[in-house]
């Protein structure tokens, strides 16, 4: 990954967006933690093992000049409190090396609705497109998440599959997830 961008000031919500250091760590487990356990169908991982983590165990998830293996995960933060977050995760192997994932998109329940996902996506795909190596992200989304499914289609995803019975919730029912993807050449 490139020299990472300098952070993105949003004016009218005193939004700002960087990349995630390992000082942020114990605020991002803060704020994973809140949505996996309020948003049960939203996310593959489950709250009860998650909270279990260490905050340094997502060292991972961090830009590798940060010291974790992800392409990096940004932050969006509201007065100084991280209010969003997002990863992009590649592939290592040589053959899909043009391939990278989004995974783990959240924004806080108090500023749901406030242009934080669409802040922190399109400054994602911008850094993306900077990777001359990449072509292709791919994401997935519970069905019938249709704010977050309309969100990736304003910026060009489109379906590519569905994975019914994706997940198995705690009460033994399934949500079904939507797999999605975008070229970044065009």
């Amino acid at each position: 990954m490139s020299d990472p961008s300098p952070p993105l000031e949003t004016p009218r919500t005193s939004m700002s967006l960087r990349l995630l250091v390992e000082q942020d760590l114990p605020d991002y487990k803060r704020l994973r933690d809140a949505m996996l356990a309020r948003h049960e169908s939203a996310f593959t991982s489950d709250a009860p093992t998650e909270i279990q983590r260490d905050a340094a165990s997502y060292r991972s998830r961090l830009h590798p000049q940060a010291g974790g293996r992800a392409l990096f995960t940004l932050g969006a933060w509201i007065e100084g409190e991280l209010v969003g977050a997002l990863t992009c995760e590649h592939e290592a192997r040589q053959k899909v090396r043009h391939v990278t994932h989004l995974v783990g998109m959240m924004v806080a329940d108090a500023h749901q609705g406030r242009g934080v996902g669409r802040e922190l996506l399109g400054l994602a795909l911008t850094m993306l497109r900077r990777e001359p190596v990449l072509e292709t992200v791919t994401l997935s989304v519970s069905a019938g998440n249709d704010a977050a499914m309309a969100l990736y289609r304003r910026f060009g995803f489109s379906r590519y599959g569905h994975l019914a019975r994706a997940i198995r919730l705690s009460d033994g029912r399934y949500v079904a997830k939507d797999l999605m993807s975008l070229d970044l050449r065009s």
